[in-house]
């Protein structure tokens, strides 16, 4: 059977949502081993992670039904739910690359001053750092800086700093994998859209596909 047969799609699609189950399933084992760790304790940030892995492995399951069964209309649900998932991810993606460091200060900013109370102090004392960008208080008698670096010094460096180092190297990773998935997600729709159209050999003739 050439690669452009049925069987060939089918497996072809059967191998992609197998990826993407084991993606999903990677995410809440991830988010699981942090929160069980201790590394993350914030219940909105485990539940994003959560809930980005329940609804990956959701899609491929339907993906990979529809694939296996011939099934029309799991795969035009499949079809277009993946279509609009990639449209949402390759934007991000394209946004994450070409962001810069100003706008990168302004996002951190905008995002730390609607974070919670409990939020900050979990990133002050995982990133050993007392505030955001405003370098000239000093956080030797701030009570409300969990930081080790509290008990070292007289000031401690501010978190926008460390946070801005690590930044632009993490946006890069998140835009290039996310650009690279979102690919993978037009080779599903393709692959969906063309097995759709195809006959089972194994099946009736005359029957309706």
């Amino acid at each position: 059977m050439v690669c452009g047969g049925f069987a060939c799609s089918k497996n072809a699609l059967c191998a992609l949502n197998v990826v993407y189950m084991l993606v999903g399933l990677l995410l809440i084992g991830v988010a699981a081993w942090g929160k069980g760790l201790g590394l993350v304790s914030s219940i909105h940030i485990i539940g994003g992670v959560i809930a980005v892995g329940v609804f990956l492995l959701l899609i491929a399951v339907a993906g990979l039904v529809g694939a296996v069964n011939h099934h029309q209309v799991l795969l035009f649900f499949y079809m277009i739910i993946l279509g609009l998932v990639f449209i949402f991810q390759f934007g991000i993606s394209c946004s994450c690359l070409a962001i810069n460091r100003n706008k990168q200060m302004d996002v951190i900013n905008a995002s730390w001053w609607v974070m919670s109370n409990s939020t900050r102090h979990e990133l002050e004392r995982s990133f050993d750092c007392c505030g955001l960008f405003n370098l000239t208080t000093p956080y030797l008698h701030d009570t409300s800086c969990g930081a080790m670096c509290k008990t070292r010094s007289s000031t401690c460096q501010m978190c926008g700093e460390k946070f801005l180092k690590h930044s632009d190297e993490a946006l890069k990773i998140l835009g290039g994998v996310g650009l690279f998935f979102s690919f993978t997600e037009i080779l599903g729709v393709w692959l969906a859209m063309r097995f759709r159209n195809q006959k089972d050999p194994r099946a009736n003739p005359s029957a309706f596909l």
